[in-house]
């Protein structure tokens, strides 16, 4: 592979990037930098998972093609979130240690705009922003961006995912029409493939690996339990990795706060990340994650979005997502720079053809493991323990004066007996709590699939009078079933969302909760009809007709009129 030298980089970009340890390029790095450094600029679409030197693909380029006697804004880089607005721009002033007089500002929310702007007067050749506070920028006229040369758009899928279409339309309108643009992302949807025929002019495609797959040196492993026993395949997952350090994904705020609280409670060095945090919380939960101080982040996607955190162990997903590109960028979080990781699923029987999906999309399949037992957990954690022991470094100077003391109290013991109780000071905390432990695993049962329209065992199925017409998702709907209830730590199954209506599982045991607790509910001052969808006797079809049901784990689909928004011809009674 060449080295950035013969990749056209100038001398002071080379001498600040060898700084930094870059030796040879990756793939994305290698294709694009060659592209961008020509002087006819072209439109790029580079697809290339999270973590593969995406910043550098188009920041060296960017940097080196300057004209550092302006101080007019030349190039945009719009990101979704605040974290990786900052990453960028920490980024490209590394890469410009020996370029004093390029000059680049991060412009993200939740922090000062007046001192943003201040930054902006003094001159900035390279902006970095989030486009909700660009649009702010915009609308106060304290940005110029009719010399534009180069927008970037990193990320471009979590941009669409996050709702910024409309600012991005209005960012872009902001620009030059002979502008370059360059766009970055992990996954190809049709929102993006759309996006880029509105903005760019004959891109340029730059692949580094297979569109929408998973990266290569991530290893996809699944675990099938009971959903009630969930939280304790968690912690038992946990265990059995006594070095993890991770992101655990849940589908929604308050099961993410949940989840955290009860890891802290139980010892576990764990904390959230959720939208309802303030942006100082959320500071400070990721200064003490990317120090290690916290092992475990229970977050939700549309939190963690951007996050750039190095040497990742594990990607548990407490759930899986509800749309299938999310799987991909949770487990391009781990296996970054050339290490390995692994990306986990907690599951249950019924997620069989969600698994299968996933893997048609990775190219991979899932290896399924069955959840460590108890004594496989203790095991796990005696030899690590002992490990520990085998490397700690020893302070002679500092211990030697204690040492004739510590002599004389253990005398009594003899080396088998010390070693034991040595052991036993940390380890039994282990057995105390697995002695007496369940199989988690979910046994196969072979139980017959169900039939159109009826529950699963030990499920019941319920109709709701709500659907994509009140803008229904699956996590609103897990809300109101465990807010209505009172249940947080339900069993909840299929949830299928048709135009007008809905169907969902759950256990059977809490059927009259689930009933009362949704009596005389209302979402957004519509009232709530809530039913048990039961089957007709024939078995074909239930009272509430699911003739229109889609499937429930597929790719989004937009601007395609459905079959149920078809006109039916009226049947005859």
């Amino acid at each position: 592979m060449s080295d950035f030298k013969n990749l056209g980089v100038e001398n002071k970009i080379l001498k600040a990037i060898a700084d930094l340890g870059f030796e040879t390029p990756t793939p994305i790095q290698e294709k694009t930098i060659p592209i961008l450094l020509e002087k006819a600029g072209k439109d790029i679409i580079g697809l290339a998972q999270t973590g593969t030197g995406k910043t550098a693909a188009y920041g060296i380029p960017l940097l080196q093609k300057t004209n550092s006697s302006s101080k007019k804004v030349q190039h945009l880089i719009l990101s979704p979130t605040r974290e990786l607005c900052l990453q960028i721009a920490d980024d490209l002033r590394s890469y410009s240690t020996y370029m004093p007089e390029i000059k680049i500002t991060a412009v993200f929310g939740g922090s000062s705009i007046e001192k943003q702007i201040k930054e902006i007067k003094r001159g900035a050749q390279i902006v970095s922003a989030t486009p909700g506070r660009l649009v702010d920028l915009i609308n106060r006229k304290r940005i110029n961006l009719s010399d534009i040369t180069t927008v970037v758009l990193d990320e471009a899928d979590e941009m669409l995912n996050m709702g910024f279409r409309d600012e991005l339309d209005a960012i872009i309108d902001q620009t030059p029409k002979n502008r370059n643009t360059l766009l970055f992302s992990a996954t190809m949807p049709k929102e993006v493939s759309a996006m880029t025929k509105r903005f760019m002019k004959n891109p340029i495609e730059i692949t580094a690996g297979k569109k929408n797959v998973g990266a290569q040196n991530v290893a996809h492993e699944c675990y099938f339990v009971q959903a009630r026993d969930r939280y304790l395949a968690l912690k038992r997952i946990v265990d059995f990795h006594p070095d993890i350090y991770g992101i655990v994904f849940c589908r929604t705020r308050r099961e993410t706060q949940d989840v955290a609280e009860k890891l802290i409670k139980d010892g576990y060095n764990a904390d959230s990340l959720h939208g309802d945090l303030s942006q100082a919380q959320r500071d400070a939960v990721m200064n003490k994650f990317r120090i290690k101080h916290i092992k475990l982040l229970v977050a939700t996607d549309v939190a963690a979005r951007g996050l750039d955190v190095n040497d990742l162990t594990h990607i548990i997903n407490y759930n899986l997502p509800d749309e299938l590109e999310l799987y991909t960028h949770r487990s391009g979080r781990t296996g970054r720079a050339g290490k390995f990781g692994t990306s986990i699923v907690i599951a249950n029987l019924r997620e069989k053809n969600k698994l299968k999906l996933i893997e048609q999309q990775l190219g991979k399949k899932f290896v399924v493991k069955n959840v460590p037992l108890g004594n496989e957990v203790c095991e796990k954690q005696l030899f690590h323990l002992i490990d520990r022991m085998e490397k700690v470094e020893v302070h002679n100077t500092q211990i030697d004066s204690f040492l004739p003391h510590i002599m004389k109290k253990l005398e009594w013991l003899d080396r088998e007996e010390l070693i034991k109780k040595f052991v036993s000071v940390e380890f039994n905390r282990f057995l105390d709590y697995y002695k007496s432990s369940p199989d988690l695993n979910k046994p196969e049962d072979g139980r017959k699939s169900k039939k159109r329209g009826s529950s699963s065992e030990g499920f019941t199925r319920f109709f709701l009078n709500l659907g994509k017409t009140d803008n229904l998702k699956p996590t609103t709907v897990i809300g109101m079933i465990k807010d209505f209830s009172g249940i947080k730590d339900i069993d909840i199954g299929a949830i299928d969302i048709m135009q007008n209506f809905s169907f969902f599982e759950t256990d059977s045991d809490y059927t009259d909760k689930i009933l009362k607790g949704f009596k005389n509910k209302e979402l957004k001052n519509r009232k709530i009809v809530l039913e048990i969808a039961t089957a007709r006797a024939n078995g074909n079809k239930s009272e509430r007709s699911e003739r229109s049901e889609r499937k429930p784990f597929t790719k989004k689909r937009r601007g395609k009129r459905s079959d149920f928004d078809k006109p039916r011809k009226r049947r005859r009674r």
